[in-house]
């Protein structure tokens, strides 16, 4: 569209942050409205995709990316003292992938000191936004004391707990797994687990990971982050328990753990994830579009959600872009992102029984099954491309589309 919009950005998160950017580069007018009072790096270990890197190189900011990144050339699960279940190598399908693996706070802080720096975005912090409503002309969103500011589109990227859940006009089904995990960001006590996340699962309630880090968005320390899958209604047993008795279970997955867990001293280390599912049937709304985990939140199994949050920031702006309107592009944005994420969303919900349930059953048939399917070539390859990001389903057989480089 010709005209530049007044565009409302709630949240200043993966999601958030990228389409600020995308959007302020395009001529429109951004203001994020961030609920934290001073926001700053949290949480442990992600995997950036090749689809990630290909919008962050187009956002110019892939290159500090790589500098802090580690290089991940395969995703290798192994049964729990027995034979590997699925060995994925991003070369088995291109040779020129590669995954990343990073601390989040080091995207966050890549991506929020780019938004401190664009000309042409506003930033609020200290500045909830609980609810919007609309007239003839504008969109308002609101904050606990009153209106925050009028505005032509609101785009929504606070989280799977967004408040404006309630109030966008936008069917939205939500809720918690009941599986989450315990995670740990250790000094990288060597080359262990060089070059590859490391898994080893026993049925389906215990799987072990080992991801690594990168350097740190504080110091220039390389770290690695440890993940165990647990059952949250376990989260008080495993307290009680100690941490010696899950550390002695920890060990009996992998022994190379232990100079790892030698620097947990107290249960406080560990924090605990809870993953949320978030279910919309489409992602927009009148003046309103939804992006990221406040779209589409599921479980992190195929480790790809940050680099969907960044593929909906490009996406987002290729449509407006495209539009004449935005009752156009609105629509045009959940066409396009339709196949991909209802792949990934598919693929998440299939998988996650099979790897964090109670069912000793489904933990047998994928045992039994998924070993077979990597040594197929078809089925390998969809594997390969999912965990690569790439995937839009066997119904759409082309190329997910890219940004190119910037």
């Amino acid at each position: 569209m010709d005209a530049a919009l007044d565009v409302a950005i709630v949240g200043a998160g993966t999601a958030g942050s990228a389409a600020a950017l995308f959007l302020a580069r395009a001529g429109h007018r951004v203001t994020v409205y961030e609920r934290v009072a001073a926001p700053g790096p949290v949480g442990a270990g992600i995997s950036l995709q090749p689809t990630g890197q290909a919008v962050l190189a187009r956002l110019g900011l892939l290159a500090p990316i790589l500098e802090r990144a580690a290089r991940i050339d395969r995703l290798h699960v192994m049964r729990h003292r027995g034979k590997t279940l699925v060995d994925l190598r991003y070369a088995d399908v291109e040779p020129r992938w590669f995954g990343l693996g990073l601390h989040r706070g080091t995207l966050f802080v890549t991506l929020f000191e780019a938004v401190r720096r664009e000309p042409g975005v506003t930033l609020h912090l200290d500045a909830a936004v609980t609810a919007v409503t609309r007239d003839a002309e504008a969109i308002t969103v609101h904050g606990p004391a009153g209106p925050r500011g009028r505005h032509q589109l609101v785009v929504v990227a606070d989280g799977s707990v967004s408040e404006l859940h309630a109030t966008a006009g936008v069917p939205v089904t939500t809720g918690t797994f009941r599986f989450g995990a315990l995670w740990f960001v250790a000094d990288d006590p060597g080359t262990a687990w060089k070059d590859e996340l490391y898994q080893v699962v026993h049925g389906a309630r215990r799987m072990y990971g080992v991801l690594p880090t990168g350097r740190g968005p504080a110091d220039d320390r390389p770290l690695v982050s440890l993940y165990w899958s647990l059952a949250l209604d376990d989260h008080a047993r495993w307290q009680a328990d100690g941490l010696d008795a899950w550390k002695a279970e920890v060990r009996s997955f992998d022994p190379r753990i232990e100079p790892v867990l030698a620097q947990i001293t107290d249960p406080t280390q560990v924090l605990l994830a809870r993953y949320r599912d978030v279910r919309m049937k489409r992602w927009h709304g009148d003046r309103i579009v939804f992006l990221g985990d406040a779209a589409h939140a599921t479980s992190p199994q195929l480790g790809n959600g940050a680099n969907l949050a960044l593929v909906d920031a490009w996406t987002l702006a290729e449509a407006l872009a495209a539009g004449p309107d935005l009752a156009t592009a609105l629509p045009a944005y959940t066409r396009a992102r339709k196949p991909h994420l209802g792949h990934y969303q598919r693929m998440s919900r299939l998988l996650t029984p099979l790897f964090q349930s109670r069912s000793r059953l489904l933990g047998g048939l994928r045992d039994a099954f998924m070993p077979l399917a990597d040594r197929l070539g078809p089925f390998h390859r969809i594997m390969v491309k999912t965990m690569a990001g790439h995937e839009r389903g066997l119904a759409f057989r082309q190329p997910l589309r890219l940004p190119p480089p910037g």
